[in-house]
């Protein structure tokens, strides 16, 4: 068994779930990024919450770059990461597939995680072969292991941050696990 941890930062109005960045590190090393260049802009900068902690962590430009950034954009487009959906959907089944026949997806709090991912191709039912059809539960684990909440390992930084709390979700596991034996 290979473990993918994942996380998604996406804006939910209760109704739609609308992918901003995804992050996932496989047990094998590899590591996956991206930021959606097709994330609904105007909603995002409507809420409060996404623009105050998600925002700040996705790629802006650097140097020059950066100093002709135009303010109104909230990631810098030309950045490597930021990149249509539909290739995010190609690339996202290509890591997962990478990890082999065996591999378990992880999340922390991973209901609607696990929801934005599959809809990176549409329905539950058109999720590429390979694609597992659910995602194991950090917070499910813990809670059957015994364990508080806030005995879990804390994150030092980068909350919000795809990438980052993917990593975050990696140590947590791994840490579960071995109090699991």
């Amino acid at each position: 068994m290979t473990a993918i941890d994942y996380d998604l930062e996406f804006l939910e109005d209760g109704r739609t779930i609308e992918l901003i960045s995804i992050g996932m590190v496989c047990d094998d090393g590899r590591e996956y990024y991206a930021v959606n260049r097709d994330m609904p802009v105007r909603r995002i900068r409507k809420h409060e919450w996404l623009m105050a902690n998600v925002v700040p962590g996705l790629p802006k430009g650097h140097g020059d770059q950066r100093i002709h950034m135009p303010k109104r954009w909230l990631f810098h487009y030309a950045d490597h990461r930021v990149k249509p959906h539909g290739r995010i959907a190609n690339e996202v089944a290509d890591f997962i597939r990478a990890a082999g026949p065996d591999v378990e997806l992880w999340a922390n709090y991973g209901a609607y995680d696990h929801v934005c991912l599959a809809q990176l191709w549409g329905r539950m039912i058109d999720l590429p072969e390979g694609v597992p059809m659910f995602t194991h539960d950090i917070q499910q684990e813990r809670s059957r292991l015994g364990i508080g909440w806030a005995d879990l390992p804390e994150q030092e930084s980068g909350e919000h941050n795809a990438l980052a709390d993917a990593r975050h979700n990696q140590t947590v596991r791994r840490w579960l696990a071995e109090r699991a034996v």
